[in-house]
């Protein structure tokens, strides 16, 4: 799987857009990210679903706290009755900087991810639900039927990724170095005696924040704002590996929280840059791509995509066909 993500501060009609660009450039699939402070990620999905025939759409990512998980399994079902069949559900436990601005914490993140899509695949197997654990369901069901909709869950942290392991259809796993995706390849590979045989081959997807352009410094500037939240909501283990000061990363989201963008975007060090952005040239991008799919099975070209997003569409559809053939 080849494919992007958009974020919703662009207008909607704007967003079905780009995911019609992005199906005429072959890619394989659309994820949209969700903050409670852009446009709304299910909306912005209906309008792509409605201007594509083919690529795969889904959230990257939905958090099962703002919206009850049951409901959650409705709006992704109603997602994939209206785009015939071409849901992905991408679930994780959400931005922590953003969340916590609704009060919001990601205590049992863990287990309200994995209680959220096992409820969802009851519900989309017809069966009625009684859930008391992270949400509570009395006697939940849905009035309608569902197809199969592969579950793709967003980690990072050790025990996130080998829980998608062991449970999901793979994982949107959030990383742009091939450190990241190597050790997340060895947590993969530790619990495959432990993924039962009828959920299939595990798909991990390296998630990775690229941006794209024919100038690299520009590229590079572009990559700021994402790459701070990446920062941001890194596990210690994370920044660690990468050699980035903890308190200049928890100093970025605490900026964040406070809607103090420029202190958190001028916060991103050139050391955060090469950790978690895949930046510059088409030519550096394809190149860091292929030793990205030494780990991974599928890349997500996620956020900002470049300086330009549809210039940038076109030139990760280049990097998607040089990499097929």
């Amino acid at each position: 799987m080849y494919a992007i993500e958009l974020t919703p501060e662009h207008p909607v009609a704007q967003l079905a857009s780009f995911a019609e660009q992005a199906e005429s450039n072959a890619l394989d699939a659309v994820y949209v990210s969700h903050h409670y402070n852009n446009r709304d990620q299910f909306m912005s999905l209906t309008a792509m679903a409605e201007r594509t025939d083919e690529v795969l759409l889904g959230p990257g990512i939905a958090n099962p706290y703002e919206t009850h998980p049951v409901t959650l399994a409705s709006r992704v079902a109603t997602l994939d009755e209206l785009s015939d069949g071409r849901a992905v559900f991408g679930i994780g436990p959400g931005d922590k900087s953003t969340l916590s601005n609704l009060g919001f914490d990601h205590d049992d993140a863990l287990r309200r991810v994995l209680e959220t899509f096992k409820t969802a695949r009851k519900l989309w197997d017809g069966e009625r639900v009684d859930h008391d654990g992270t949400f509570e369901a009395v006697d939940a069901g849905l009035n309608y039927e569902v197809g199969e909709i592969p579950v793709y869950v967003g980690a990072q942290g050790p025990h996130m990724t080998r829980m998608a392991a062991k449970h999901a259809d793979g994982a949107l796993y959030n990383g742009a170095h091939p450190k990241d995706l190597a050790w997340a390849r060895e947590q993969v590979e530790d619990m495959a005696d432990e993924r039962p045989e009828e959920y299939g081959e595990f798909d991990l997807a390296a998630y990775a924040s690229v941006s794209v352009a024919e100038d690299a410094t520009e590229a590079r500037e572009a990559a700021r704002p994402p790459v701070a939240f990446v920062a941001a909501g890194s596990p210690p283990a994370v920044l660690d590996r990468h050699g980035i000061d903890h308190e200049a990363a928890e100093d970025i989201g605490q900026a964040i929280s406070a809607g103090d963008f420029t202190a958190a975007f001028d916060g991103v060090t050139e050391a955060m840059l090469d950790a978690f952005c895949i930046a510059g040239t088409p030519e550096t991008v394809a190149e860091r791509t292929a030793v990205l799919e030494e780990h991974a099975d599928s890349v997500v070209f996620a956020s900002p995509l470049g300086p330009d997003v549809e210039t940038a569409i076109d030139l990760l559809g280049a990097v998607r066909d040089r990499r097929s053939r």
